[in-house]
């Protein structure tokens, strides 16, 4: 008979020490990759400074193209395949290039890149990267998976939390952006204090 009390503990609560990852030298280490990004992508491939966001795993590059010229009359769907075809040229024509300094990357930032672009209204990847990550979840929150499944929304439980993360993400942007800016001036804070001077 398995004795109950062996496993009383660690129930409520989950630690990790990614806590004591966030610094100064993360804000710095990621203007560095910025700046690194910005000396390194040809000069004509995007019409403005590539959007480059990162976490632990990834480094996605996302540059705004060209829209391609139409005519005045074009219909919606003679712009659509217009945007689709610049689309496919600029992968096809970068492909070398990209996949150079991706590897460039890797071994200096020590994480994968993944790449995009942006054209008439439309974001496209051309890689992306899946990470597994582990979370524990109680009933009322399992069972808000459940339903997505039950539903048909979602075909497993890894999906339907994949799905509310992305919906989440999609209706908060401005919140999230506000919370990530806080965060930032945290680090900021946190490299000017007296343990930052002392080392």
């Amino acid at each position: 008979m398995l004795d109950v009390r062996t496993k009383a503990c660690n129930l409520n609560y989950m630690t990790t020490d990614h806590g004591n990852k966030a610094s100064g030298k993360d804000t710095e280490s990621q203007e560095k990759l910025r700046g690194w990004f910005a000396g390194r992508l040809a000069a004509d491939w995007f019409t403005a400074a590539a959007d480059i966001v990162l976490d632990r795993e990834e480094i996605t590059v996302i540059g705004p193209l060209q829209d391609p010229d139409t005519r005045a009359e074009a219909t919606e769907a003679e712009q659509s395949e217009a945007v689709d075809g610049r689309i496919r040229r600029f992968r096809e024509e970068t492909r070398d290039h990209r996949i150079e300094i991706a590897r460039e990357a890797e071994h200096r930032f020590g994480r994968k890149v993944s790449w995009g672009v942006s054209c008439g209204g439309r974001t496209v990847m051309f890689t992306t990267l899946s990470v597994p990550v582990m979370t524990r979840l109680r009933q009322r929150q399992r069972l808000v998976l459940d339903t997505l499944v039950d539903a048909g929304v979602a075909r497993s439980r890894s999906e339907a939390l994949a799905w509310c993360v992305k919906l989440v993400g999609e209706h908060e942007d401005s919140w999230l952006a506000d919370l990530r800016e806080a965060l930032r001036h945290v680090e900021q804070v946190r490299s000017e204090g007296p343990g930052a001077r002392g080392a």
